[in-house]
């Protein structure tokens, strides 16, 4: 039984659906060749990502795969209901609502993960966490997951490290079709989006401090700097804060850095990033964002017990008040500020991410058995394929190499 808000909303979902189908051609692709072959037939897929209409088209192209769908949203404020019902109407079975209470999510899980799945798809670990936790009867069934996040990886590893992983994992992440598109291009461009949506501010000439120079920050970091913003990177790896130095931006410690910006974006799959120290020495009408995984990176309580508030002040903007009267604005309720106030990553980058989770679960159907209860890289040629199918989409052919190229890049006895 599908627990969705509206299922009267289902034909907007749909049209949004369609939309980008038209800008998904991978997936469009994948639908329509293994529609034919059905390689998933007869396998419950359990799906916890952010419920948006992407998630949702690569969620119809795995049921015309041949599997049965189960979803639920891993972000109470990404979630779009309209998507949620459309997807219900099209036989997928659905646990989200917008704005669902901790409760609620928690239920929703719970009911995503009691459906004794074949294979995952997560979004920061927390399904595969339960499963591992609360289902312990199901884990014999379950052929594997493929995992969408650096947060999610670092969970998994940690499970690994431990001997207690039940089941392969797919590390899309680690692709280069994710990490170098759907990371750098999908974040960078998304979370300046919903910076600038919910604030209706402008980026140039502000002060725009990136928090994590990872893949993610570091299109954070080109995009806010495109827009004319000054960027000031902090970093605690040394090779990635050099690394942003000589990307030419300024590097410093957070705590320096905290009485300059205007605007502050945690990028780190960490938590307790931005704390009292921070905020304290931050100047009025501050912004702070997060496109992190988990609402934690921003200490959300230690604001409040110094500030009064949150008070509402736009669409997903709360203001924070010091007794002083200078204040901190919070976007999105410290959540990923990329989904929870816009509609996440672009559907041409997505595009490739999905395809890669659709093409994971292929790679573990066909192989299971056969792979160890460890994470696993998504092998080369899955990725190869992915990029192959993405120039044809947008209709870019490039050049190959001749046998006698081939022959001496392999040779090490050159003439």
């Amino acid at each position: 039984m599908n627990m969705i808000r509206d299922e009267s909303l289902a034909p907007e979902g749909l049209e949004k659906i369609r939309w980008v189908k038209e800008h998904m051609p991978v997936l469009k692709n994948l639908e329509s060749t293994l529609g034919k072959s059905k390689p998933l037939r007869g396998i419950n897929v359990a799906i916890c990502l952010h419920l948006e209409a992407k998630t949702a088209y690569m969620a119809l192209v795995l049921k015309e795969a041949g599997a049965g769908v189960v979803i639920t949203g891993s972000n109470p404020l990404s979630t779009q209901d309209s998507i949620a019902a459309g997807l219900a109407s099209r036989g997928v079975e659905v646990y989200a609502r917008y704005n669902a209470t901790a409760e609620e999510y928690k239920e929703y899980l719970y009911k995503t993960a009691s459906s004794a799945p074949g294979l995952v798809i997560d979004d920061g670990g927390d399904l595969v966490s339960l499963l591992h936790k609360k289902f312990p009867e199901h884990l014999p069934n379950v052929i594997g997951a493929a995992e969408e996040t650096t947060t999610g990886l670092i969970r998994a590893r940690a499970m690994e490290k431990a001997g207690a992983l039940a089941f392969p994992i797919m590390a899309v992440n680690d692709a280069l079709c994710k990490y170098l598109f759907d990371n750098r291009y999908g974040t960078g461009q998304s979370v300046v989006d919903g910076i600038m949506r919910s604030t209706n501010l402008i980026i140039a000439g502000k002060i725009v401090v990136v928090i994590g120079y990872g893949w993610c920050g570091k299109g954070v970091a080109m995009r806010a700097n495109g827009m004319g913003a000054r960027v000031i990177v902090c970093e605690v790896e040394e090779i990635k804060a050099l690394e942003a130095h000589m990307d030419g931006y300024e590097v410093m410690p957070l705590i320096d850095a905290a009485a300059e910006g205007d605007i502050f974006v945690t990028v780190t799959g960490c938590s307790k990033i931005l704390t009292e120290a921070h905020f304290k020495a931050m100047k009025d009408q501050v912004i702070l964002a997060n496109a992190g995984h988990f609402d934690i990176e921003i200490d959300k309580e230690a604001l409040a017990a110094i500030t009064e508030g949150p008070r509402r002040v736009r669409k997903d903007v709360d203001a924070y008040i010091f007794p002083d009267g200078r204040r901190i604005y919070l976007l999105g309720e410290g959540r990923l500020v990329n989904l929870a106030a816009a509609d996440g990553h672009p559907a041409e980058i997505m595009d490739m991410s999905f395809a890669l989770q659709v093409m994971a679960l292929k790679y573990l159907s066909d192989n299971a058995g056969d792979l160890e209860n460890i994470v696993h890289p998504v092998p080369a040629e899955l990725d190869k394929e992915v990029a192959s199918l993405k120039l044809q989409g947008l209709g870019i052919k490039i050049d190959s190499l001749t046998e006698q190229q081939k022959t001496y890049l392999e040779s090490w006895e050159l003439d």
